[in-house]
């Protein structure tokens, strides 16, 4: 059995600010590889493509072949998971301890 978690290939997808970037263009909507290459001149096409490769492997992009043209579309599921998993469950510790410390505070004599 692997040590690799599911979560790893996320984790590793999201680590990486372009990455990132490439995600945030695609909340608004699928695009063409193109137009994610265009919005990105700095990088030659193969760098951008290596990321999207990175992407798909977290399932975190999904591709899909139209003609010619190659449209990237955002799977927020895997994004939803690690905040199911990870986030939500901290946060409310920390909004419980929030909260019982402005019971504190509040009880005190001023």
């Amino acid at each position: 059995m692997s040590s690799e978690s599911t979560d790893d290939p996320v984790f590793k997808a999201l680590a990486h600010h372009r990455r990132r970037e490439i995600l945030d263009l695609l909340k608004d909507g699928p695009r063409t590889t193109g137009t994610l290459c265009e919005m990105f001149p700095e990088m030659d096409r193969c760098t951008v493509m290596q990321h999207l490769k990175v992407l798909e492997e977290a399932d975190l992009v999904i591709a899909r072949k139209e003609g010619r043209e190659r449209w990237n579309h955002l799977n927020s599921l895997p994004i939803k998971h690690i905040y199911d998993r990870w986030i939500s469950t901290y946060a409310g510790h920390s909004l419980s301890i929030l909260d019982r410390l402005k019971g504190d505070l509040e009880g005190q004599p001023e």
